[in-house]
């Protein structure tokens, strides 16, 4: 079997981490908050895998549940979690699997360890980050920065869709009655926070450090 060269990304404990949005100082903001309809939040730092296979393949499907706990999603646009292990359905053949930050390391290699057969993961944490939404205006939000319909018909809870934040790319999860997860690349984290800002205004935000 030939070997593959994993790296860890993390540089250690002694080196700060900096989230796609350090720079905004969301301490700061979180403490000037006022109240209302729509709470937003960084969930800064996770770990990101891309996972490709094929689930007809039982030393790549049974090897990936012994290690997360759960079977990969077989249904279209399907959202699984088992305790803090996020797996969001991408394509027939590909996962993101998202995890505290940290892990993403040593589950690549218990991943690798597990499978067999043809597969492909990549560790892309530092090239993504993900912006939590809730609140009862949440929606609201989303309905005038997504081509997507949101609509609880369309988009029930569990249910995940690759589709498009304004003018970027983002993977959208309904993970409870009014939260939403926004999977943003690191490049448009920015522009991404920004956009969602100015249009919470007319409903009220409040900022999560």
């Amino acid at each position: 079997m030939s070997k593959v060269a994993v790296f860890q990304q993390v540089a250690g404990a002694s080196v700060r981490a900096e989230s796609p949005l350090h720079h905004l100082n969301l301490e700061q903001m979180a403490r000037q908050n006022g109240q209302g309809g729509v709470v937003l939040k960084e969930k800064k730092l996770l770990g990101h895998l891309v996972l490709r296979g094929s689930l007809a393949n039982e030393l790549f499907a049974k090897g990936v549940e012994r290690v997360l706990g759960l079977a990969l999603p077989a249904t279209p646009l399907q959202y699984q979690r088992q305790g803090d292990v996020q797996v969001h359905w991408l394509a027939p053949d590909e996962w993101l699997i998202i995890v505290p930050g940290g892990r993403e390391y040593e589950l690549e290699l218990a991943l690798r360890e597990a499978m067999g057969g043809h597969y492909s993961i990549v560790n892309t944490s530092g090239g993504q980050t993900v912006l939590e939404l809730s609140g009862p205006d949440a929606r609201k939000v989303l309905q005038k920065s997504t081509c997507y319909d949101v609509h609880p018909r369309n988009l029930p809870v569990g249910k995940t869709v690759t589709t498009t934040l304004a003018k970027t790319q983002m993977q959208l999860t309904r993970t409870a009655e009014d939260v939403y997860e926004l999977v943003i690349r690191r490049s448009f984290a920015d522009y991404a926070f920004l956009w969602l800002q100015d249009a919470s205004a007319e409903y009220g935000l409040t900022i999560k450090a």
